[in-house]
């Protein structure tokens, strides 16, 4: 009987084992050498779809990125700006703490990720059409990133241990329940997540009246205040 065929190399099957690796082992496993010996091809015929490893690191990021949802900044039908955001910021949070190792790379912006570069589009473009002046859009979309990128880079309970010794009141007063943290992990960064994006949309909120005003007698209408940076 002959023998089965491999399944032909492909940039998705490449991808799919750089994302598996990363996410069990962190960015530090993924080599061309790795890749191909879990790939079973050899060395050289990864190069026919991705120059180097930092293009397949940034393949992985962007298949990430794809993961986020945009229905809510989409027509017919958009959502209020703040209330776009908010879910927005839920997406993109859950797909990066499914996948924390590849935050690093996501971190440093979409470049030329196609996915990524949607998703730039499309807050952008919302915040603009919500009566953002473009600068301050622009600084809404980094805003964003920073804040939801740095959310995900590590735990805030995760990082206390759960040995109440390591804690002396005669040193930390205030940290006597510290080493319960790491027990309740997720709801301490979920619930922080949630409680600081609040926060940053209540101010953002503000400012929006300085620097939007109602179009004529529809106040949902606004356009930008002129001659704001």
């Amino acid at each position: 009987m002959a023998r089965p065929r491999k399944p032909l190399l492909s940039r998705d099957r490449i991808v799919g084992a750089a994302s598996a690796l990363v996410d069990a082992e962190g960015l530090d496993a993924v080599s061309t050498r790795r890749l191909a010996a879990v790939l079973g091809v050899s060395g050289p015929s990864l190069y026919n779809h991705f120059r180097n490893k930092e293009e397949i690191l940034d393949a992985v990021a962007d298949a990430v990125s794809a993961q986020v949802d945009l229905s809510m900044f989409e027509e017919p039908d958009p959502r209020d700006w703040r209330e776009a955001l908010h879910d927005w910021a839920l997406s993109y949070r859950t797909a990066l703490a499914a996948h924390p190792h590849i935050v690093p790379v996501l971190a440093r912006g979409p470049g030329r990720r196609p996915a990524g570069l949607r998703v730039a589009d499309a807050v952008f473009g919302a915040m603009v059409g919500a009566g953002w002046p473009p600068a301050q859009a622009t600084r809404i979309g980094a805003l964003m990133r920073y804040f939801i990128t740095g959310s995900a880079l590590g735990s805030f309970a995760g990082g206390f241990v759960d040995d109440e010794t390591a804690y002396d009141p005669a040193d930390y007063p205030h940290l006597g329940q510290a080493h319960l943290l790491a027990d309740h992990r997720r709801q301490v960064d979920e619930g922080a997540f949630e409680t600081g994006l609040r926060a940053l949309l209540e101010g953002l909120a503000i400012q929006y009246e300085q620097y939007a005003q109602p179009v004529g007698d529809d106040a949902a209408t606004v356009r930008p205040v002129p001659n704001r940076p």
